[in-house]
């Protein structure tokens, strides 16, 4: 392969969770432009629909799954039926995720276990799946955050934990299936990029608190993380497995 096919996956097929917005829309897209069917998963469903129509027409095939990773039951459901449209699963984009900013002496056990339940139970649940089926060669990604490894001026105890807690079990799938299945498992570390989390920041802590720490001056674009993305799940990362790798614009050397 020339060192450009090496970025593509053609043939491959991606499940993508939390697919019905922000980041989780511009990945599914990516994929299906690099060569890839993609099965979405989210609890919208009916915002599933406009991503479809994105991958679809790219000219790759798409299946909708309304999916809650909370629910192993509905996590082998979504892996089940993306084998019986597609009949093999190579991507694991496990993107699903909530965002929480509640100081830690008001946080209730309900509100920090289900941050935890989502980002990263939901996580292990799928990649579980997943590796049932998924044959040699194949690549999990997991989104993290650069808040599992640093701190950027909000009480985000829960949040920060889950993404942390996702780096340690990347770490430990790589170990456990790399060498035994010939699954790589990496994570995928994101700064602050323009989505609609951004979106729900209130006042000036953007311009105020995260711009001051990213070298680049900026939020990220989706098409920065994008590329990102397109090398961890294809062949151009086949000798990388186990890493955390951050896309934040020089947030974590400040």
């Amino acid at each position: 392969m020339t060192i450009l096919e090496r970025f593509r996956v053609d043939g491959r097929v991606a499940i993508v969770t939390g697919a019905s917005s922000g980041i989780g829309v511009a990945f599914a897209v990516a994929l299906a432009e690099a060569g890839a069917d993609v099965a979405l998963a989210a609890r919208r469903e009916d915002r599933l629909t406009g991503t479809r129509k994105l991958v679809e027409n790219t000219g790759r095939g798409a299946l909708v799954v309304r999916t809650d990773v909370t629910s192993p039951d509905e996590c082998r459901e979504l892996v089940d039926a993306t084998m019986r449209m597609f009949g093999r699963v190579d991507i694991l984009v496990n993107n699903a995720g909530v965002g929480s900013a509640v100081p830690a002496t008001r946080e209730t056990p309900e509100q920090f276990r289900s941050v935890i339940d989502i980002n990263l139970h939901g996580c292990y649940w799928m990649a579980q799946a997943c590796a049932k089926v998924m044959q040699p060669g194949s690549s999990i990604i997991n989104i993290t955050s650069v808040l599992g490894l640093t701190t950027a001026g909000l009480p985000q105890a829960a949040y920060a934990s889950s993404k942390a807690g996702l780096i340690g079990l990347t770490r430990d799938l790589a170990q456990q299936w790399t060498g035994r299945k010939g699954i790589r498992v990496n994570a995928l570390a994101p700064g602050y990029f323009e989505s609609e989390m951004t979106d729900q920041f209130e006042g000036d802590y953007v311009a105020r608190t995260v711009i001051p720490r990213t070298l680049h001056g900026r939020l990220g674009r989706a098409e920065e993380l994008n590329t990102a993305l397109i090398f961890l799940a294809s062949d151009a990362s086949s000798y990388v497995t186990g890493i955390t790798l951050p896309v934040d614009g020089g947030m974590l050397a400040t």
